[in-house]
């Protein structure tokens, strides 16, 4: 991994932490690359069982696209008449990046330490879990600069916000608040800036320590209901609570029920 992107497995935790402090954490192509195979790496090795995104300094998650290093592309395009060439980065770097983080079969957590704007709220979108400190904020930005959405974030907003409010948040970008994120349902929790690494961590090592399949199933599974009907959700939850039932988390943890303790899951 580049020195952009900070990438560390411990105890069944990876660990991803953007390293543009002084950019804002902007994704130059350098951080995109990076970014791409931290979160292609954490998805595929069955030794992480949980995921936490997070990113260095006091005043952003992320900003999204680097535009100073975005306009001298622009300008060799202009020149050279490569055209859309440019935006390939949605295609190479943005899109493997939000199938990564949100296909992947374990648990996602954000820490937003500060703005998420325009990818970077997208990034932030795409896991399961997002605790954000008070100083945090968010803005969709892409009609700003006269774009169209990427990073998922069509997907994403409209099913955490409604499609009404993820139209209105689109077509006219603004801060959101950490309190307006919470009560929009874009926050899960808010904690003061100096709690915001523990209380992460906290979160993400209980969810890495816990059932990790039905982890997987319960992600799938809510995938699934949002673009299916009743009947047909009613044969996924069977399909995913039939292969739960069978493993060796479920009898670890019935077996812990009735001994009352607390069950030591093995991931499996």
């Amino acid at each position: 991994m580049a020195d952009t992107v900070l990438y560390e497995v411990s105890d069944g935790l990876a660990t991803i932490t953007l390293n543009r402090p002084e950019a804002m954490n902007a994704m130059n192509t350098e951080t995109k690359v990076a970014l791409r195979d931290a979160a292609e790496a954490a998805a595929g090795d069955h030794a992480v069982r949980a995921v936490l995104l997070t990113a260095a300094g006091d005043r952003a998650f992320c900003v999204g696209q680097d535009l100073k290093e975005h306009i001298g592309g622009l300008a060799a395009a202009r020149e050279s008449g490569a055209g859309e060439g440019v935006m390939s980065t949605v295609r190479e770097h943005y899109n493997p990046i939000v199938r990564a983080l949100t296909g992947a079969d374990k648990p996602v957590v954000a820490a937003v330490n500060g703005v998420a704007a325009g990818a970077g709220f997208g990034f932030a979108l795409c896991a399961d879990y997002r605790i954000v400190a008070e100083t945090a904020a968010f803005n969709t930005s892409f009609a700003g600069v006269a774009l169209s959405a990427d990073s998922g974030i069509s997907w994403t907003l409209p099913r955490v916000v409604g499609p009404g409010r993820a139209a209105e948040l689109l077509l006219l970008p603004r801060s959101i608040t950490a309190q307006e994120a919470l009560d929009l349902g874009i926050a899960n929790r808010i904690v003061p800036f100096a709690e915001l690494a523990t209380e992460a961590g906290k979160i993400a090592r209980l969810l890495a320590e816990g059932p990790t399949l039905a982890y997987a199933a319960l992600k799938k599974s809510l995938a699934f209901g949002l673009t299916h009907t009743l009947d047909e959700t009613l044969e996924k939850e069977d399909t995913l609570q039939s292969r739960a039932g069978s493993s060796e988390d479920h009898m670890i943890a019935v077996q812990a029920f009735v001994n009352k303790e607390r069950p030591k899951y093995l991931g499996r």
